[in-house]
C-alpha cells in the first residue's frame, strides 16, 4: 500500500503514555465557561465523594474536571480512551489530592488574596458567557445558583496559584550564568547531527496501480524535470512543487528542512552528495515506481549548536525540569502527616 505522504525520513513510532507526570499540570481553574460536568461518555459526575483530604471532601465533579483537563479531547471524542483512561484518572486524583494539600497550607501559614485581583478575576470570569443567561444556566448547574459558592471556587483557584508561585516557580528560575554553565559542561548533548537541507518534488502511483497508472507516474516525473531544472531559487522550485508534487511536502514549498542524514534512504543520500548547493538532481526512484526530483539547499556537517541558538530553549527546559522536582519535592513534604481517605 503506497503512502501518499512521502517522508524521506525513517518512520519512528512515538509511543506517548499517561503516566504521574499529569500531576504536574495544574488546573484548579472553578470551570470553564459553557462547560457542564453533569456527565460525560464515561463516567456520571453527580456530587460523589471520591477523597477526603484532612476531612475535606472532593467530589467525583473534581475528578472529572481534572482529567478533562489532563485530556481535554474527551470532550470532542465520547469520552476518555480505553487504553488510558484508568492512568488519567489516577494522575487527576493526584493533581486535586496535590491542590487541596496546597490549599490547605496556604490557609494555614494565612497567605490571602488581593480583594483587587479577586474582584477582577470574576469580572473575567463572567466575560466568558455570551450572554447573562448563559451564565446563570451554568451557575445554577455548577454551583447551585449561588455567586458566593463561585467566588470561594474562584478564590481557592487565586490562593493556589499564588502558593504555588512562591513556593515552586519563584523558586525555579535559572539565572543566565546556570544556563551558560549548563551549556559549557555538556556541550556533547547539543552537537548537531550530519543533515540536508533540501526540496523535494515527487510523484507517487495510486494504490493497486495499473499499468497504465504507473507509465503515467513515471511520464510526469520525465516532463517535470525540465520545468525543474529551468528553476533557479529555492522559491521558483517551491513553487513548482506546489503546483505539481503528489507528496505532502507540497505544502511547504516541497522543503524538509534540515534532514538527519541517518534517517533518509541511501539513494537519496548518495544524490544529494553528488550535488552543489542550489543543484537540481535528475529523477530519483526511491521507491517501488515513485520518484523525487531534489533542489539542495545546504548541506550541514554535524557541529555542536551554539549558545545563542538553544539558551532560550534550554533555560525553559532546565526551569521545567527544576518546577516538577519542587513540585515533587512538595507534594511528598504535604502529604507526609495528611490524612488522605479514598472512598
Amino acid at each position: 500500500m503506497k503512502p501518499r505522504n512521502v517522508n524521506f525520513m525513517t518512520p519512528v513510532l512515538l509511543l506517548t503514555a499517561i503516566s504521574s507526570a499529569f500531576a504536574q499540570i495544574p488546573s484548579h481553574t472553578p470551570v470553564v465557561a459553557g462547560e457542564s460536568l453533569a456527565a460525560s461518555t464515561t463516567y456520571h459526575a453527580v456530587g460523589q465523594p471520591v477523597v477526603r483530604v484532612n476531612g475535606v471532601v472532593l467530589t467525583d465533579r473534581d475528578l472529572l474536571r481534572e482529567m478533562y483537563s489532563i485530556f481535554p479531547y474527551a470532550r470532542v471524542h465520547n469520552g476518555f480512551p480505553k487504553a488510558l483512561e484508568a492512568d488519567i484518572r489516577d494522575g487527576a486524583m493526584k493533581m486535586i489530592i496535590f491542590e487541596e494539600l496546597a490549599y490547605q497550607q496556604a490557609r494555614h501559614i494565612n497567605m490571602t488574596v488581593p480583594p483587587a485581583q479577586l474582584a477582577q478575576a470574576l469580572v473575567e470570569f463572567r466575560q466568558q458567557f455570551a450572554t447573562p443567561q448563559q451564565y446563570q444556566q451554568f451557575l445554577n448547574e455548577e454551583f447551585q445558583g449561588s455567586e458566593k459558592v463561585l467566588r470561594a471556587k474562584v478564590e481557592r483557584s487565586l490562593l493556589i496559584d499564588r502558593f504555588l508561585k512562591e513556593e515552586v516557580t519563584d523558586k525555579a528560575v535559572v539565572s543566565a550564568a546556570e544556563v551558560k554553565g549548563y551549556y559549557d559542561q555538556h556541550l556533547e548533548s547539543f552537537r548537531l547531527p550530519e543533515s540536508f537541507s533540501f526540496q523535494s518534488i515527487s510523484f507517487l502511483p495510486p494504490n493497486n496501480p495499473t499499468a497504465a497508472q504507473l507509465e503515467e507516474v513515471r511520464q510526469r516525473a520525465g516532463r517535470a524535470l525540465a520545468q525543474a531544472k529551468a528553476t533557479t531559487n529555492y522559491e521558483q522550485f517551491g513553487q513548482l512543487a506546489e503546483k505539481i508534487s503528489d507528496d505532502d511536502f507540497r505544502v511547504m514549498m516541497g522543503d524538509h528542512r534540515a534532514a538527519d542524514r541517518s534517517k533518509l534512504p541511501p539513494v537519496v543520500v548518495n544524490a544529494l552528495l553528488a550535488m552543489h548547493p542550489g543543484q537540481v538532481s535528475t529523477i530519483i526512484e526511491f521507491d517501488a515506481n515513485a520518484y523525487t526530483i531534489l533542489r539542495l539547499n545546504a548541506h550541514n556537517p554535524t557541529r555542536v549548536a551554539s549558545f545563542d541558538a538553544v539558551k532560550d530553549s534550554l533555560q525553559a527546559r532546565l526551569e521545567k525540569s527544576k518546577i516538577e522536582q519542587l513540585r515533587g519535592a512538595l507534594a511528598k513534604k504535604l502529604s507526609q502527616n495528611a490524612k488522605i481517605e479514598k472512598t
